[in-house]
């Protein structure tokens, strides 16, 4: 997998992803990383990439012609014209699926914004993605790309120790990771499930995958309706909701009551006046 970011700041991207093990799987050649800095294909005396946008308003807009000049050399010195990913708010927001299907391709453009966004003839000439990670506004698209360059590296096979824990964590099979625990073997007067010791991998797999499916329910249960689960998990699942629906029904009459009980009590100094 080959990185290119299309950046006004190659430090701040270089520095944050030659590290831990992103870094060490670019040293070993499992991954590339290059930043391309815009500013270095602006014609303006003075170095400017942006200009004050039409119409008027606050900020200035990163100009078309730096931005395109700077894809067209990569793409004259690489041989192909890679998938260009901008970062933006306005962008359907990345997950692990969008991670999946990128970590097939053999080159990524990131396309870095940063003032109040980049002339629009630009994006329509050059993007093809556009991505967020959240719904929230940031300074630049440099974070939200090494947020993704990080998460699409780890599906790399060999970036990873054990490629196997890239299959195990959070949002595999629509499920949030499982509870994990290390020595000692108690902390604090809590212990760790027994069924962690007993060394049987049959049973620690199962228990696993039900705190999975637990908490997905208790934290995302958005995520269920894409779960991947075989009929024993479906069956515990089914029972997990059955557990919250009596739940549920246990505490609403308590409600109402309470509800019916304080309006008689508000009523009754009305009747008595």
């Amino acid at each position: 997998m080959n990185y290119h970011i299309l950046t006004l700041f190659p430090e701040m991207v270089l520095e944050g992803l030659n590290t831990s093990i992103i870094g060490r799987a670019a040293a070993a050649g499992k991954i590339s990383i290059e930043a391309v800095n815009i500013r270095d294909y602006t014609k303006e005396k003075h170095g400017h990439v942006d200009d004050a946008p039409y119409g008027g308003g606050a900020g200035m807009v990163m100009q078309a012609a730096p931005v395109c000049d700077a894809y067209e050399a990569l793409c004259e010195r690489i041989g192909k014209r890679p998938r260009v990913l901008y970062m933006t708010p306005q962008g359907q927001v990345f997950n692990q699926r969008i991670a999946e299907e990128l970590a097939k391709e053999e080159d990524l453009v990131f396309l870095c914004g940063h003032y109040e966004g980049i002339d629009e003839r630009a994006l329509e000439l050059i993007a093809t993605d556009y991505l967020s990670v959240g719904d929230y506004v940031l300074t630049g698209g440099e974070l939200p790309a090494m947020v993704m360059i990080d998460c699409i590296s780890r599906l790399v096979p060999g970036v990873l120790n054990n490629d196997a824990s890239a299959e195990e964590e959070s949002f595999h099979d629509n499920l949030l990771e499982y509870p994990q625990y290390t020595r000692p073997e108690e902390y604090r007067g809590k212990k760790v499930p027994e069924v962690l010791l007993s060394g049987h991998h049959k049973k620690i797999y199962e228990w696993r995958r039900e705190q999975s499916i637990r908490r997905t329910l208790e934290r995302r249960p958005d995520l269920l309706s894409g779960a991947n689960l075989d009929k024993r998990e479906r069956k515990f699942l089914d029972g997990l909701l059955r557990e919250q629906e009596e739940r549920e029904k246990s505490l609403a009459p308590s409600g109402m009551e309470e509800c019916s009980e304080s309006s008689s009590q508000t009523a009754q100094p009305q009747t008595e006046a």
